[in-house]
């Protein structure tokens, strides 16, 4: 049975990933390290946890003696690092915590890795590394700045990031490579372009223009809502992960898109236009409406669900116009496609959330609670940071 630490596994992507590598490697076991902060929820992955093929560890990527301890007690054969902060606005508001989470938990888990698997030396003098090891960073297509209105992203595009996230992100990408070149690790780093699907934390642009939907609120929407954004179906992201942890080429970088550019106005509209038709079609998903108007039917109405909820806001500082992945590398080695199409992706993602409002609900608590009480107070909140 091969360990995999997942950490950040209680996020969004994490957990989707951790669901997709228990259903899809039976042999697996998954060992999930996660610091349960604003955007982990316990909720997403209990079901999964079972003390046998799936653990689960709270704790901190950035806490050392246990993460080297993790390695040694689990016998980890494959780390795959989800563990970040993500969001834009938050890494404006506060850039010190991007950098010690992203860049100094990284080089923790990185150190704690080599701590683990290196068996000696080389003939050269180089680290001797166990066999079958694998140290996986997951990225983001943010590292490479912003794109005019033609031509993709690349593997051999330079990294420019605009945002104290996607610097952070850049600057844990470099580490990884670092151990790489200097220690001859074995890594790989996937980037990938917006996700989007089931358990995904509601400060996103798709949960959130749900969440302010059904609860009746304006869908307020920076600059112009011309930004482009491709988008991913998660569980098409962790396929993509799993071939290249598994038949991907150590110390490459791989990237993830979806084929689905989109401007977030044109994300917003769909949102939407979908909300609606599922309530007219499915009555029943309208008891997670919070905005209670009776209409002529003598259901809940639905008919202020409409562009009306749209305002536009001012631009946020340093908002990339456009990104957009060309995945040919990761299609023409390891025969990885997206399978999922944004209009089946969105159609499943809302449909989710409408039956799963007490999850929503759990997760709304607390620190996202507080932290959007103190960051938006007296104005409202933007909804396309994806």
């Amino acid at each position: 049975m091969k360990t995999y630490l997942v950490t950040g596994g209680a996020g969004f992507i994490g957990a989707g990933f951790v669901k997709y590598m228990l259903s899809a490697h039976p042999e697996a076991r998954i060992v999930i390290l996660d610091a349960l902060t604003y955007a982990g929820n316990l909720g997403t992955v209990r079901e999964d946890i079972d003390g046998k093929r799936c653990i689960f560890v709270r704790g901190d990527i950035g806490d050392r003696p246990l993460a080297e301890r993790l390695f040694t007690e689990y016998d980890v054969e494959c780390a795959v690092n989800f563990a970040a902060e993500s969001h834009v606005d938050r890494s404006i508001e506060n850039p010190r915590l991007f950098l010690e989470t992203n860049i100094l938990g990284t080089q923790n888990l990185l150190e704690a890795a080599r701590r683990a698997w290196v068996t000696g030396k080389d003939e050269a003098g180089y680290p001797a590394w166990r066999a079958g090891v694998r140290f996986h960073q997951v990225s983001t297509d943010e590292v490479y700045g912003s794109l005019g209105a033609e031509d993709y992203f690349r593997e051999t595009t330079p990294i420019d990031p605009h945002s104290p996230y996607s610097a952070s992100k850049a600057g844990a990408d470099l580490f990884v490579k670092a151990y790489a070149d200097t220690y001859r690790m074995p890594v790989s780093i996937t980037r990938c372009s917006n996700n989007y699907g089931p358990y995904h934390f509601p400060e996103k642009l798709i949960p959130l223009l749900i969440k302010n939907i059904l609860e009746g609120k304006n869908l307020p929407v920076y600059g112009d809502g011309t930004n482009v954004r491709d988008w991913l179906y998660v569980e098409d992201h962790c396929r993509a992960i799993d071939a290249v942890i598994h038949r991907g080429r150590a110390g490459e970088t791989y990237n993830v898109g979806g084929h689905n550019e989109r401007q977030n106005i044109e994300i917003v509209r769909t949102v939407i236009r979908t909300v609606r038709r599922l309530l007219v079609e499915v009555p029943e998903y309208r008891g997670a409406l919070k905005k209670r108007e009776k209409g002529p039917d003598g259901l809940l109405s639905v008919e202020w669900i409409n562009d009306g909820l749209i305002t536009f806001v001012k631009d946020r500082p340093g908002h990339d116009r456009r990104y957009a992945i060309d995945p040919a590398k990761i299609t023409g080695e390891l025969g990885w496609t997206p399978e999922t199409d944004f209009e089946t992706g969105i159609l499943k993602t809302v449909r989710w959330y409408l039956e799963h409002q007490d999850w929503v609900e759990e997760i709304t608590k607390g620190d996202y609670i507080n932290y959007y009480e103190r960051m938006y107070a007296g104005r409202e909140l933007p909804v396309n940071d994806p």
